[in-house]
């Protein structure tokens, strides 16, 4: 089962922000995205910290960044309604976990390149769609910047990604395909699924 959520919310913790990209943001939704990559890179890339400290300060990050009990939730899809709440409870530990390690992996594939906020749009007065372009300083082949947009809500006191767009697809949407498709194989069985997601954090490196 491949992960496109996790891959594909990767991409804004291993890049660099544009000098004014906070400077230029139009709304809170655009200014917490700006602001919370580079968090992000300066714990990352700090090599004062142990690897347990780089781990321990990351998954707090992820944690302020993203609502992923929300984002875990919404891909269990219709599974969830049956589900006990200890599965819930530890289904939700397990999803993070897989991130905090996949995230920190896939930092050095996108070392060096750039994240510039280009605009929003509102949807409502608390969720906004933060419309960003992945730059790539090395590359001089002319193509259109990689598109990749956060689903922001602020609704809880404070903005939080909720989902994420590559290419135009929103990635939630697929991790729950894929983890209610493996559900579907497996008589709906959480504590499998729990299972799983722990053995692909045991193989990340």
């Amino acid at each position: 089962m491949r992960h496109p959520f996790l891959a594909s919310l990767a991409v804004c913790i291993g890049l660099t922000i544009f000098s004014g990209g906070a400077a230029q943001a139009a709304n809170p939704a655009e200014t917490f995205v700006a602001e919370n990559v580079q968090k992000g890179l300066t714990i990352l890339n700090d090599k004062q910290l142990s690897t347990e400290q780089r781990r321990s300060q990351f998954e707090t990050f992820l944690m302020g960044l993203t609502d992923i009990n929300r984002i875990a939730l919404f891909t269990l899809g219709q599974y969830r309604r049956t589900a006990s709440p200890a599965d819930i409870q530890a289904f939700e530990a397990a999803f993070e976990k897989y991130a905090a390690a996949f995230y920190q992996s896939y930092f050095a594939k996108y070392s060096g390149q750039t994240l510039k906020v280009i605009g929003s749009q509102e949807k409502a007065p608390d969720d906004f769609v933060v419309q960003t372009q992945m730059i790539d300083p090395n590359d001089h082949s002319g193509e259109q910047p990689l598109e990749v947009d956060f689903h922001v809500r602020t609704n809880t006191g404070r903005p939080v990604v909720v989902d994420v767009s590559v290419l135009g697809i929103w990635v939630s949407l697929t991790e729950q395909n894929q983890f209610t498709a493996f559900l579907g194989q497996n008589n709906g069985s959480i504590p499998l699924l729990i299972s799983h997601l722990r053995e692909l954090t045991k193989g990340i490196h």
